[in-house]
């Protein structure tokens, strides 16, 4: 059995708390929170022990999640690993690049298994189109969100965008060449609604917007690449792809266009979407890492790569924000 130790069982980490006692070969050991009423909370419902010295946790278990808030990234995973256990961690990976950088360079030391809890590489319309070819040339990304206290600690970059950030180097697999953003602080002291545009060498531009102060919630990259359209939907959990039929399609709902070179017949399909907890999927890969001794899903160079972008846009913005204030 695998020894696992929670590190913040606020809102988030009930989650995993729940996905956790789900997932076979699972030991949870204990958590740490320094809430005495969240805590209270967790006993009672979970009956889990509670450990108030978080290093004699880390010395219990073989892996760490840790999903207490950002700030506290670098200290806990710092401490995990010298320690040599193995580290799931919330995103954003740390709270500066240079916390980023130092986690990075021990990982790489110590040999253990590290994950970063980029969530949306396991949300189901996403694993229904990754394992298509996807080269895309352009990319539009909405992802809105409806006013939360919660969170508002880090702009919207770290909070909702790096999501996106993330789905997005991992597909287009190319260096970044220039990025343009501007950025509104509205309720917060820190931007609350962003757009942002990305030049990549490979020719590919991506434009993202973020808010987290919206009437309505969405969650939708668009990807446009040579015949063909990819629509994926994070919130409702579709996908959508559009394309020149092909000898053997089936499944698709397909009509003819008039081009210039002739009548082409197009086809749109929506595939199967499985029915999956993406948290649950995430933790579930971190435990088959760890096991089979293979590279984690999102590693910590991945981290690394979202907020080395993350913050190069906030760099940009910071000259252009227009703060409420």
């Amino acid at each position: 059995m695998l020894k696992i130790g929670v590190f913040g069982v606020g809102h988030l980490g009930k989650f995993h708390l729940n996905n956790w006692k789900e997932i076979s070969g699972i030991e949870l050991v204990g958590f740490y929170d320094p809430s005495d009423e969240i805590a209270n909370e967790v006993i009672q419902k979970y009956q889990l022990t509670r450990y108030t010295d978080p290093a004699e946790l880390m010395d219990a278990v073989d892996a760490v999640d840790i999903v207490a808030p950002t700030t506290h990234h670098f200290h806990l995973c710092e401490k995990a690993i010298k320690k040599g256990k193995h580290v799931f961690v919330e995103k954003p990976l740390a709270n500066t690049m240079e916390e980023a950088r130092q986690l990075v360079k021990l990982t790489n030391e110590s040999g253990v298994k590290f994950q970063v809890g980029h969530v949306e590489r396991f949300n189901p319309a996403f694993q229904a189109v990754k394992h298509l070819d996807l080269q895309p040339h352009f990319i539009e990304v909405h992802r809105l969100a409806q006013f939360n206290p919660r969170g508002t600690e880090v702009s919207v970059i770290l909070d909702l965008m790096i999501h996106d950030i993330d789905i997005i180097l991992s597909v287009v697999k190319s260096d970044v060449r220039t990025i343009s953003a501007s950025g509104v602080g509205v309720l917060t002291e820190t931007p609350d609604i962003a757009n942002v545009r990305i030049e990549f060498n490979n020719g590919c531009v991506a434009n993202l917007t973020s808010s987290r102060i919206s009437m309505k919630k969405m969650r939708k990259i668009r990807l446009f690449q040579k015949d063909a359209y990819i629509g994926i939907d994070f919130l409702e959990k579709k996908a959508e792809i559009i394309k020149l039929k092909e000898e053997g399609d089936t499944n698709v709902f397909a009509f003819d266009i008039e081009t210039n070179s002739g009548t082409k017949t197009i086809a749109v399909a929506n595939p199967p979407v499985p029915e999956v907890n993406a948290i649950k999927e995430e933790l579930t890969a971190f435990r088959d890492s760890i096991l089979n001794n293979t590279r984690t899903v999102v590693s910590e160079h991945d981290g690394l790569m979202a907020m080395d972008v993350a913050h190069q846009i906030l760099e940009k913005i910071g000259k252009n924000v227009i703060s409420h204030g």
